[in-house]
């Protein structure tokens, strides 16, 4: 075992593989190739978060991923960074768009602003309300089991970073009622009927 490798188990307690260099790559090429990604190599997806722009306009939001997936359902990137403890992507949101309520369990998420005029966030918790007005470069941190939520109240598109926790972040919910929670249940029943009819044709 290297003295590196010997160095990041004894305090990250494991070594993980993509903290590997591969032995058939310099350290220049595993840099440039597997741990970089650059703006010229991303578009932003306005497809990731469609179903809710469908349902209604006013979800309308692009994600731009950097490192991991993030928490949208967009099953994998091959043009992004592994992520082994956190996922870090860059969020448009649109004048009068908002990013519904909705509460990941699985991990903290961080929004740091880079542009906005006025993003308001608002939460729920226990039944506890509150809301917060965000403008560029400032920064929010919302524990894990927290409902959030934020609007666009500015006259210019929004531009945000979101990072959450964990390598491969769960979908979150949506408060009970609310209709994207209907609709995501809609949407699974969907993709279970047709799982089903398509191993029944197979057998």
């Amino acid at each position: 075992m290297s003295k590196r490798k010997e160095k990041i188990v004894e305090q990250a307690g494991q070594m993980l593989p993509s903290w590997e260099k591969p032995a058939d790559r310099s350290l220049g090429e595993w840099i440039e190739k597997s741990r970089v990604a650059r703006f010229e190599s991303r578009t932003y997806d306005w497809n990731a978060l469609k179903f809710q722009a469908d349902f209604d306009p006013k979800y309308k939001r692009a994600q731009c991923r950097y490192m991991g997936t993030g928490a949208t359902g967009v099953a994998s990137d091959s043009g992004t960074v592994p992520s082994e403890h956190f996922t870090f992507s860059t969020m448009i949101l649109p004048a009068g768009c908002e990013g519904p309520l909705h509460v990941h369990h699985d991990a903290e998420e961080v929004f740091f602003v880079l542009k906005a005029e006025k993003l308001r966030l608002f939460f729920e918790l226990d039944g506890e309300t509150a809301e917060t007005v965000l403008t560029s470069r400032d920064l929010i941190s919302v524990p894990p089991g927290v409902y959030r939520g934020l609007r666009n109240e500015g006259q210019e598109e929004a531009l945000m970073c979101v990072m959450l926790g964990t390598s491969k972040p769960i979908v979150p919910d949506y408060p009970d009622g609310h209709p994207l929670m209907e609709l995501r249940k809609r949407r699974r029943e969907i993709a279970a009927a047709a799982e089903s009819e398509k191993l029944s044709k197979a057998s």
